[in-house]
């Protein structure tokens, strides 16, 4: 601190006369570092020869340094002090610690009044309207907004006999910011003649309690009307505005806690809510559950106790107080405030750390030594409990704050960690739901996709951040003809009813598929599944309980034909080899569930490594951007594509999802399209003559010779002469063979344009017939039929080499 001597008195603005009270600061080592004029003229001495010299120095002989106060701000009492000339003067001193935040280190203010003004007489016009019988604590103030009377009540307010005080002003007599900030107030109405009302909060009492008063500023005038200084009346109104705060904090706890559906979150806004509000320092420890995702401990607990520190939050940057760190687990036994609240089942406050906490602090070296270096003097522990379960328990610290915890306290934490506890028991059944949620959703999702050789797939699914898993699924289904089918769908809602409602059509698509239905068609028997589930959810007549969207594709890649058809849904995205990404005309059709209307769909052709984005709307729809920039993006992530699909598919989900997550689930299906050369393909048209079967049999020898595939011809020759026999026999002309392969498969089709399907059955011993299907189910991996616009394809697959 700079030092020099009072001089404010010289300055012809200010409008107090800083002469009448002797000051002086002494700082926390007892140098004496400021000096005023009234100082000078108490004791003869000028700044100069007093500013950085101990002020022990200013005592006359025999007379005691006065013995500092350590827990309180404020000192007062009589000290005899040498004069100038050597004289000892007995002076009767007032000393506020300045800053009292800093503890120790702080400076002292010490004042005492010089002139304390005229006698009051019966005939002072101040006095005269002084009524020393008010119930309420009144004062009187000169025009150098000194003091000149105060009641008795005032006086014990003050805590200081008005002999003593007389003569100062309320920031001498005071010494915190308040007392300007009040002088200020006292000053407007001395200049303007209005009265003022204003509302502080101090700690004026001599254990210094804070206290919330309502002062009441009114102007004392003479006859002529002149404004001859100020009463104050100061009206205790702590406990209306204990009251406020305390209802304040419920309404913030309201508003605050809960925010979110995260366990830590909760427990950490619990903290964050209740600091400074009502303790220095609160720390949430919560019991783990007994098994993982299980539900809440609801047997007895039994010491030592082990919680897990879930949040805390302190007064002083960095949390000092915190003995156990964040996420850690820790033990308390019986006798600490954790232990004992939570055996007990209601709050435990403990006041004295050199009684109540003996034993806990004794068994914890560590806690002792935080309790005493930060001066922690009141804990109040509070289970938290929710539902008839213990979660865990919340810990409440007072060290700044002088006054401990009264029975409101403990009521108002009672019911802001009631609150929490209802929130954080939500947040953690919302987390067990989600969990078994996901599980459910992942096992109904595929592994890994399937190898094909009609397309190159990838794939992403991501739960939704906040509403929880949902009905979002992704597939990729083999087909006949090497032909593979690309199905996203999406239902309606979250949670296990919208999983389990996706597992159904899944399934339901995957047999759809298995009978080689057309995209459309496929789509209006999975409306008709749709309308029977919202049946059973809703009663009888009802649609739109259960809703969903879906996109089915069907790629060959023989023909490179990919056949779509979509329900509501978002339509697919292209990335044609050396094209720009271009979204797929697909007719939209109604949402699943409505039931009775038509779906249509479309044929394109695809180029060999066309790259096709199926996706929910979870990827594109956005509250921060709206859907054709987020279009935009998703194509310009899919044109970055650099060959591997499963990094075009992090970059899109990066490009385009919060770093937070979407708030709805999103699924991504990426498949790159593959062609099958022509030379792997062979077709012959049958004539309806079974005398010509053996012959077709011949060609089929040789082109898998062609094809270096004779390990399977003896078994090819009789499936091919089966199928092409059966043909003949039920079919109708043109019959066609054709067959296909790669490196593992051999498929076989045999296709007519009569729409009767085969019907494996068990011949009877006497039956010439009928066993034709049955020996191609023995002798192959997969049969099957599908049908066609001209007609049906009955087909076999056989499978070589390494599968």
């Amino acid at each position: 601190m700079t030092s020099h001597s009072d001089t404010s008195g010289d300055d012809p603005g200010y409008p107090f006369d800083e002469t009448c009270t002797a000051k002086a600061v002494i700082d926390s080592d007892g140098i004496v570092v400021e000096w005023n004029e009234g100082a000078r003229r108490l004791l003869g001495r000028a700044a100069a020869d007093v500013v950085g010299r101990p002020a022990a120095d200013l005592l006359a002989p025999d007379t005691a340094a006065p013995r500092r106060p350590s827990a309180e701000n404020r000192w007062s009492g009589t000290l005899g002090l040498r004069h100038e000339d050597g004289r000892t003067l007995c002076v009767w001193l007032l000393a506020h610690r300045r800053r009292p935040a800093l503890g120790d280190r702080s400076d002292w203010l010490v004042v005492t009044p010089l002139d304390d003004g005229d006698p009051v007489t019966e005939d002072d016009s101040l006095a005269a309207t002084f009524l020393d019988q008010a119930p309420c604590a009144t004062a009187i103030f000169d025009e150098q907004l000194r003091l000149r009377r105060v009641n008795a009540v005032m006086a014990e307010f003050m805590g200081l006999p008005e002999e003593h005080i007389r003569g100062l002003r309320i920031p001498e007599i005071g010494g915190r910011p308040q007392n300007e900030e009040l002088e200020g107030h006292m000053l407007r109405v001395l200049l303007t003649g209005r009265r003022a009302d204003v509302q502080t909060y101090l700690g004026t009492a001599p254990e210094g309690r804070a206290q919330a008063w309502l002062a009441r500023m009114a102007p004392l005038t003479d006859d002529e009307g002149r404004v001859r200084g100020v009463c104050l009346s100061a009206h205790d109104f702590t406990e209306q505005y204990l009251a406020r705060e305390r209802l304040q904090l419920v309404n913030e706890a309201s508003i605050r806690i809960g925010s979110t559906l995260d366990v830590t979150r909760t427990a950490q806004e619990l903290a964050d809510v209740c600091v400074p509000a009502l303790a220095d320092f609160v720390s949430v420890d919560l019991l783990d559950p007994p098994d993982r995702g299980g539900e809440p401990y609801t047997g007895t607990v039994v010491a030592p106790v082990s919680l897990r520190r879930a949040a805390h939050r302190s007064v002083n940057p960095g949390d000092p107080e915190a003995v156990t760190k964040l996420g850690e687990i820790d033990a308390y036994p019986a006798g600490s405030p954790q232990a004992d609240s939570l055996l007990a089942g209601r709050p435990v406050v403990a006041a004295d750390p050199g009684t109540t906490l003996t034993e806990w602090l004794a068994w914890d070296p560590v806690r002792e030594a935080r309790v005493r270096e930060h001066g922690i003097h009141s804990t109040m522990s509070v289970p938290v409990q929710a539902r008839g379960a213990t979660l865990g328990v919340a810990v409440f610290t007072r060290f700044r704050r002088p006054d401990p915890f009264t029975a409101d306290d403990v009521l108002l934490a009672e019911e802001v960690t009631a609150r929490a506890a209802v929130c954080i028991d939500n947040a953690r059944r919302f987390s067990r739901e989600r969990e078994t949620a996901i599980a459910l959703q992942r096992s109904l999702l595929p592994r890994s996709l399937p190898r094909t050789a009609a397309v190159e797939a990838a794939s992403r699914y991501l739960p939704a951040a906040r509403a929880g898993v949902g009905g979002d699924w992704f597939d990729v289904i083999p087909l006949s003809g090497m032909r593979v089918a690309m199905v996203v769908g999406d239902v309606v809602g979250h949670g296990l009813q919208a999983s389990a409602t996706m597992g159904r059509l899944r399934t339901a698509v995957r047999t759809l598929a298995d009978i080689d239905l057309a995209p459309d068609e496929l789509l209006t028997h999975l409306d008709d599944l749709v309308v029977r589930l919202s049946a059973e959810a809703g009663g009888e007549g009802t649609t739109g309980e259960v809703g969903a969207t879906c996109l089915y594709a069907v790629y060959d890649p023989v023909s490179r034909h990919c056949a779509l058809a979509r329900a509501g849904h978002p339509p697919p995205v292209m990335l044609p080899p050396g094209g720009p990404p271009e979204e797929i005309d697909v007719p939209p059709g109604p949402p699943l569930g409505l039931g009775g209307l038509p779906f249509e769909s479309t044929e394109l052709r695809l180029d060999e490594g066309t790259v096709l984005a199926l996706y929910t709307d979870g990827l594109v729809e956005s509250r921060e951007r709206d859907l054709d920039e987020s279009h935009a993006l998703l194509y310009r992530a899919l044109a970055r594509t650099s060959g591997s699909l499963d990094e075009t598919c992090h970059d899109i989900l990066q490009c385009l999802l919060p770093p937070a997550g979407s708030s709805d689930d999103v699924a991504l299906l990426l498949a790159r399209t593959k062609g099958l050369p022509t030379s792997q393909v062979a077709t012959w048209e049958v004539p309806a003559d079974p005398a010509l079967v053996a012959p077709i049999r011949k060609q089929v020898v040789r082109q898998l010779e062609v094809w270096d595939v004779s390990e399977v011809a003896f078994t090819a020759e009789l499936v091919v002469s089966e199928l092409v026999t059966n043909a003949i026999r039920y079919g109708e002309r043109p019959i066609r063979l054709r067959l296909i392969h790669n490196a593992t498969t051999l498929i076989m089709e045999v296709s007519d344009s009569s729409h009767t399907a085969p019907h494996l059955r068990r011949a009877k011993t006497f039956d010439e017939g009928g066993r034709g299907l049955l020996l191609v189910a023995q002798l192959t991996q997969r049969w099957g039929s599908r049908h066609t616009t001209e007609g049906k394809t009955i087909w076999a697959e056989l499978t070589f080499g390494e599968a």
